[in-house]
This record gives C-alpha cells, sequence and structure tokens, in this order.
C-alpha cells in the first residue's frame, strides 16, 4: 500500500506510532545504560515525521477528488437506470380492492382467535384423595409409645427430647 492512497488520519495515526516506537527505544537504552547491558546501536537522531501543511492539503485535495468521482459514479447509474421523459414509478401504493381483501382476511383471522378464546375448555376433574385417617388402636399404640419416651427421659433427669 502506497503512502499517497492513505488517508489523513492514516498518515497521522502511523506518524504518531513512529514517535512511540523511539520513545520506546530511548526508554530502553536508558534502562540498559544504568544496569551496564550495551543498548542496540541506532542511527543517527532524525528530523521528527511532520508533515506540512502544504503536504496535508494536496492529501486532503486528493482524497476529496476521488469522493467526488465515486459520487458521480453512483448518481449517473440511478439516472441511466429510469428511462428518458419517463416519470419515476410509484413504490408501496396498494389499490383499494387490495387493502380490502387484507382487511377481510385480517377480520376473519380475529374472529377466529375471538371465537376460540369464548369456548371454555373443560379442565379434567382430578380425583379427590381419600383424607388419610387413623384407626383408634394405631392412636393408642402411638400415645403408649410416647409416654415410655418421656418416661424414660424423666428417669434419666435429662431434658433431652
Amino acid at each position: 500500500m502506497s503512502l499517497s492512497n492513505l488517508s489523513v488520519q492514516q498518515l497521522r495515526k502511523a506518524a504518531n506510532l513512529k514517535e512511540q516506537i523511539d520513545n520506546l527505544h530511548k526508554q530502553l537504552a536508558a534502562i540498559s545504560s544504568s544496569t551496564g547491558v550495551s543498548a542496540p546501536s541506532k542511527p543517527a537522531k532524525s528530523v521528527k515525521g511532520k508533515m506540512s501543511a502544504g503536504h496535508i492539503a494536496k492529501i486532503r485535495a486528493a482524497q476529496k477528488l476521488r469522493w467526488s468521482k465515486f459520487r458521480a459514479g453512483k448518481s449517473a447509474a440511478k439516472t441511466a437506470a429510469v428511462k428518458p421523459g419517463a416519470a419515476p414509478k410509484k413504490k408501496g401504493t396498494i389499490s383499494a380492492a387490495g387493502i380490502a381483501r387484507i382487511k377481510a382476511a385480517q377480520k376473519a383471522r380475529w374472529a377466529a382467535i375471538k371465537a376460540a378464546k369464548a369456548k371454555p375448555v373443560a379442565k379434567p376433574v382430578k380425583k379427590a384423595r381419600k383424607k388419610f385417617t387413623m384407626s383408634a388402636a394405631a392412636k393408642a399404640k402411638l400415645s403408649a409409645l410416647a409416654k415410655a419416651r418421656w418416661a424414660k427421659v424423666k428417669a434419666t433427669g435429662k431434658k433431652k427430647l
């Protein structure tokens, strides 16, 4: 990719990255010289890669020219599609008969939905469960067991259940 095809923003970003790399090299050299390790050799200090205002203006003009050619191509393609002397065709219009058909179909759909809601849906009847009842003998047996446990607790003198 050549530099002439880059936008101004891309060129500025590239220049900023170059400056960051140079700063990192300087920091590395400073660290390595303080520890006694020799720093990698670097070419003589160069002038910052700052573009002149005239060069930036040339780049902007070239970019504007590219966009104007692009936009001109789009508008030419649109006008070529339309026949000369013919009125542009309207889009998105529906005839009255078409609208009437749509309305009738919609009313039929809503009528079907409302009719389905009006019918009560029969829920299945659950069988009633028989209530659990304990016989008198079972109650007496449980009562006797409980009394025996309490008698044992009282005999040991502890209040533990």
